[in-house]
């Protein structure tokens, strides 16, 4: 086996090439483990959140929204963009509320995801909430999307059938099912 040495690469240097109110690129020059110099290119984000939000009838809660990078509507669980200095719970708390119109009465923090290792930073934050009642949704302006519910057989299985493609969506569901059957314990719980 390799030891770390023998692959990680050194930054030589950084040139920000692009900053938008959401991401910025960068180029850098790295020195590779065997010596030679190559460029990088990757994306800042500031991470995210993805969240199973079980209801009080089994079921999960999705959003069908229009996704302009791949101009097509995506079945996806709720999910938002962390602010700066914001805790990722808090995200998740604020993204249930102003999206779905619900609040939970119990959070559990699954896992962490990276969506896009090959050219991004991004990382995203999965969280069950259950216990849910809602309280009203409060949209973010130009934020338009449709609630529904899934159980999670079915999500599962849009999922093989090619209905359901986002990552953060999949990777969320495939926690959800190793959760629930108990074969993966919340974390904090005995196993």
């Amino acid at each position: 086996m390799m030891k770390d040495a023998d692959l990680i690469e050194t930054e030589l240097s950084s040139e920000e090439v692009f900053s938008g109110r959401l991401l910025r690129v960068h180029r850098d020059r790295v020195r590779l483990p065997d010596g030679h110099e190559a460029t990088r290119e990757w994306v800042a984000h500031p991470g995210a959140v993805v969240i199973v939000a079980l209801l009080d009838n089994g079921k999960l809660l999705f959003e069908r929204q229009f996704r302009y990078p791949l101009r097509r509507i995506f079945l996806e669980l709720p999910a938002g963009k962390i602010d700066t200095a914001e805790h990722p719970l808090d995200t998740a708390r604020r993204e249930l509320r102003e999206e779905t119109g619900y609040k939970a009465r119990s959070w559990h923090h699954l896992g962490t995801m990276h969506p896009c290792i090959g050219y991004s930073d991004e990382r995203i934050e999965i969280f069950l909430a259950h216990g849910l009642s809602y309280v009203g949704h409060e949209r973010d302006h130009g934020e338009h999307l449709e609630v529904t519910e899934l159980n999670l057989g079915d999500a599962l299985l849009a999922v093989r059938d090619g209905e359901i493609t986002d990552a953060k969506t999949i990777t969320a569901l495939l926690w959800a099912d190793k959760t629930f059957s108990g074969e993966w314990p919340l974390p904090g719980q005995p196993g």
